[in-house]
């Protein structure tokens, strides 16, 4: 039955390795659920519930988390994006002056038309068109990204105007303690300690209880309402310039940010074919742009496919098992919101760092001594932390592969998806 609804293999999977696995994700990506209320209060003076967020944030994690772990089978996480969140908030509503109605409908239009490049196969198409170098070049990036987002949250790292980062203070108690949950992490990964990322993540939340930086408040709670937001759409404005606008930089935003997350977190369980796609891939397509239209019904910026799903999948997870764990802990967390958001950010944020370590291993497949396939390579992984954003990454390496292979008369390793991808990209900056 485990088989048919999950994809679990009773031979090569474990009950307990996939639950465990599951519950590791949550535990470093649970951070959503403070994250989101804070970045959307902003809006409370444009009529947005930002209490109402908390639920809205755990509802769609819930609804996109089991159509990955029941349709596409895969130990894949979904929630509403980091990076989109504050595009919706401060780029268009704050800056632009468009309202949250309007947002959330363009975000609903955005998730249709990902659902028709699925189910035509166009998603697909452009995965296949991206060069092996750039696809292998992805969860190096990612690596790298979610790693110095884990430094700059332990306070290992700091922003400086100087210097742009600098190392933090570590004589705040907050960032010793993430340093010992980074070796208390690692150990634990060195002596092969099942479950060990959960270990290191509830070890060091509870050394953080006497130190007066975990601190519980409560254990239950009733979750808010998600009226206020619940389908709340401007259907006034549906074929305006700045709706196409705003899909439009939705799109290319999400778009290669989701392909980038789905490739790199498919490597990292080795479920990829030959020629280095994710297996499967139209299924999860499809349940990732089901999630973004269920997500804008709820009231939440676009729903996307966590990279912290490589938490649990360094744990052990492998089926559609994993998600449906990380889904009933998102349903439980609706309740519990008290106790999981006592963890501390000292507590997660070791684990991807240890994450990243485990991404970037596959920058051995680049070939480097190929200065046509190395150079945009390392431009690709090397934008994704620099400029905060995958999809950036993603799109510059694009171009800077078109353009050097072109110019350099290797034009004939370049096919007509990559030209058109290429001349849409820069259109995209040039416009956008």
């Amino acid at each position: 039955m485990l088989k048919k609804l999950f994809g679990f293999d009773p031979k090569t999977m474990s009950v307990r390795t996939e639950v465990v696995a599951g519950f590791t994700t949550f535990l470093t990506m649970c951070y959503i659920l403070a994250v989101n209320p804070n970045i959307f209060s902003h809006l409370e003076g444009l009529g947005y519930d930002s209490r109402a967020i908390f639920t809205s944030t755990a509802l769609a994690a819930v609804i996109g988390t089991l159509l990955m772990a029941l349709y596409a089978k895969k130990p894949f996480v979904m929630a509403p994006g980091m990076g989109t969140n504050s595009f919706f908030v401060f780029a268009i509503c704050l800056n632009m002056g468009y309202s949250w109605h309007f947002a959330l409908t363009a975000i609903l239009i955005e998730g249709v038309i990902f659902f028709l490049l699925t189910v035509t196969g166009i998603r697909m198409a452009i995965v296949e068109a991206i060069p092996k170098s750039l696809r292998s070049a992805i969860a190096p990036g990612i690596g790298l990204f979610i790693a110095f987002i884990g430094l700059q949250n332990s306070g290992l790292t700091d922003p400086s105007s100087a210097t742009l980062v600098t190392i933090g203070d570590l004589k705040d108690p907050d960032t010793s303690l993430a340093l010992l949950g980074l070796i208390i992490a690692a150990i634990m990964m060195i002596l092969k300690v099942k479950g060990g990322l959960l270990w290191s993540i509830l070890i060091t939340t509870i050394i953080g209880v006497p130190l007066g930086i975990t601190h519980f408040d409560g254990m239950v709670s009733t979750p808010p309402s998600v009226e206020p937001l619940f389908m709340k759409y401007d259907w006034n404005n549906v074929f305006s310039k700045d709706m196409i606008l705003l899909v439009a930089s939705f799109l290319s935003i999400d778009l290669f940010s989701s392909i980038g997350a789905i490739i790199s977190v498919a490597s990292k369980c080795g479920d990829i074919d030959e020629k280095g796609n994710p297996i499967g891939l139209k299924k999860t397509f499809t349940a990732d742009s089901t999630a973004i239209m269920a997500g804008s019904c709820l009231g939440v910026s676009t729903t996307t496919t966590f990279v912290e799903s490589a938490a649990g999948i360094a744990a052990g997870g492998r089926s559609g098992l994993t998600a449906f764990t990380t889904a009933v802990c998102f349903a439980l967390a609706m309740l519990f919101s008290p106790l999981f958001l006592a963890i501390p950010n000292a507590a997660t944020a070791p684990v991807l760092v240890i994450v990243g370590v485990f991404m970037i291993t596959q920058i051995k497949d680049i070939d480097f001594d190929d200065y046509s396939e190395g150079i945009p390579a390392f431009i690709t992984f090397i934008i994704m932390p620099l400029a905060y954003s995958i999809a950036d990454g993603i799109l510059i390496g694009i171009i800077i592969y078109v353009l050097i292979n072109m110019l350099s008369g290797k034009w004939k390793k370049l096919n007509l998806t990559l030209y058109i991808l290429a001349i849409l990209i820069v259109l995209k900056y040039a416009l956008l």
